[in-house]
């Protein structure tokens, strides 16, 4: 199981491109497999990744996640391979459908059935990104183009999925799905299962699994569950997260995060290995000690 490094904070040094290629920089000099980026209300994560990927050498870059709406699946297209090409063929593209509060709030679209526009949008965008002719006239796009790119004639995709026919259309159509707010009981008996059933019958390899994990070495367990159940309340409200937290079982965030001493932490990725994880996505909390739990994520590198 691979061990990578999520980024994304709104505040701090990540939030300037010196700051970001420092930290990308870091993680790869310590080993990590994978340095993900997420796409709130700063960065662009695709832009932003591309710039990173000019500044390091090994590490694998990806977007977790880009938001489908606001982009047609050719521009998306476009831009993971430009990515990709400045990053040398080390770039995943990530994406998801975001959330109805803020595809409607924010960008004025709708969110009408979502799964409808998810599967017409990877019709177009996943042959797109293996450099495929397209010519598509669906009920939401037409696309008729060939995206271009030699130095990145394909790039890999994910897409978050957590619901029934998203993990379908991600196994049918994507390498992998890309998670969050979803813990181990959950992946392992829905998650899992069903993506690698969807894979197999598309005649698709095993899918990647790219668990996102809230994560930190702490001492006052108590005092850390209550930072973060206050800090990431909002994911407890988003549908597609409670969904997931209510099959795992969890009141709220805290009952998915990593967090504990060395001895709990261990115990807690080797279960998302046992159970067919295949890439860990840590996000280091602004809990315990942050030094602590780079350094011994970093020895746990296999």
């Amino acid at each position: 199981m691979r061990i990578g490094i999520n980024s994304g904070a709104m505040s701090g040094p990540e939030t300037t491109f010196p700051g970001l290629i420092a930290r990308a920089r870091k993680m790869e000099a310590l080993g990590f497999h994978s340095f993900w980026l997420a796409h709130i209300f700063g960065f662009d994560a695709i832009t932003a990744l591309a710039v990173v990927g000019q500044a390091t050498e090994r590490i694998e870059l990806g977007t977790a996640v880009v938001p489908s709406y606001p982009r047609h699946p050719l521009v998306m297209a476009q831009q993971a391979a430009t990515a990709n090409a400045a990053a040398g063929g080390r770039f995943t593209l990530g994406i998801g459908l975001s959330h109805k509060p803020i595809i409607e709030g924010m960008f004025g679209l709708s969110y009408a059935r979502p799964a409808r526009h998810m599967a017409e949008y990877l019709q177009v965008l996943a042959p797109a990104l293996r450099g495929e002719q397209i010519d598509h006239q669906g009920e939401q796009y037409g696309a008729h183009a060939r995206i271009q790119v030699p130095e990145a004639p394909s790039t890999p995709l994910l897409v978050a999925a957590l619901g029934e026919r998203m993990l379908e259309l991600a196994g049918t159509h994507a390498d992998g799905t890309i998670t969050w707010m979803t813990g181990p009981r959950t992946l392992e008996q829905h998650v899992i299962p069903k993506i690698r059933a969807a894979a197999a019958q598309a005649g698709r390899s095993e899918p990647r699994i790219v668990a996102g994990i809230p994560t930190a070495i702490v001492g006052d367990i108590d005092a850390a569950r209550s930072r973060i159940d206050k800090g990431m309340a909002m994911y407890g409200k988003f549908d597609s997260y409670r969904g997931m937290l209510d099959r795992e079982g969890a009141a709220g965030p805290a009952d998915v995060a990593m967090i504990g001493d060395e001895a709990a932490l261990r115990k807690q990725i080797q279960r998302f290995r046992d159970i067919g994880v295949t890439d860990l996505n840590c996000a280091i909390l602004g809990v315990g000690d942050h030094d602590a739990t780079v350094e011994f994520l970093a020895g746990e590198l296999r």
